[in-house]
């Protein structure tokens, strides 16, 4: 090949050197481009399952992340330690907390539905100290827009949480069945996890290590 050639993929490919991805120890660190807000929702599973995802892979970086829970303070359905608290705890920049009731807003689980509305209000005032002097560098709010459809929070409130982060916080929020119009013009992501089939519809129940 003369100099004034053309370089081919292949030539360019050999001059790279090649890596195998390996883990490293995690250091704490900055990200450099955060501060997007991402929105899953939708009927189908699998959006806190994307966002804890994102979550450990930022943690596995050295980010700090957090994860804030709205709806999900527990059930008599599921056992009382959840797999990924347990994985969580074992990450040196990735925390944890849970504001729900136990049970599930509208069930017939014996749960009290003002207990419901007063925890996730007070979930909303601790995620606004989260956002607007953050600690972290993702925060994850899993079941907010759950929280938001059944009235629980204002859908407004959301959207004052999005208007008012930190500009460099990426803020993760999740849940919902129903169309989180009021984000769509505030949100960087938007996700439509939808349910093509569920064994839940099967009568399976919660199976630990997958949804718990």
């Amino acid at each position: 090949m003369t100099p004034d050639s053309p370089t081919s993929d292949d030539d360019r490919g050999e001059k790279q050197e090649r890596r195998t991805p390996a883990a490293h120890a995690i250091e704490p660190t900055e990200p450099e481009e955060f501060g997007c807000v991402q929105v899953w929702w939708g009927d189908g599973k699998g959006k806190t399952t994307a966002a804890l995802g994102m979550g450990f892979r930022a943690a596995g970086h050295g980010y700090r992340v957090h994860l804030l829970q709205f709806m999900k303070g527990g059930a008599g359905s599921v056992e009382n330690v959840r797999g990924e608290y347990n994985a969580i705890e074992r990450l040196p920049t990735f925390t944890h907390e849970a504001t729900g009731e136990f049970g599930w807003h509208g069930f017939s689980d014996g749960s009290d539905d003002d207990s419901h509305a007063a925890r996730a209000r007070a979930g909303l005032e601790r995620t606004r100290g989260l956002c607007e002097e953050p600690e972290h560098h993702m925060l994850i709010l899993d079941e907010v827009l759950y929280a938001a459809n059944r009235g629980l929070i204002e859908p407004a409130d959301v959207v004052d949480l999005v208007e008012s982060k930190d500009p460099d916080l990426e803020l993760v929020l999740t849940g919902g069945h129903s169309k989180p119009e009021y984000l769509y013009e505030h949100a960087d992501l938007i996700t439509n996890v939808r349910k093509e089939r569920h064994m839940i519809d099967a009568g399976q129940g919660a199976r630990k290590g997958t949804e718990y």
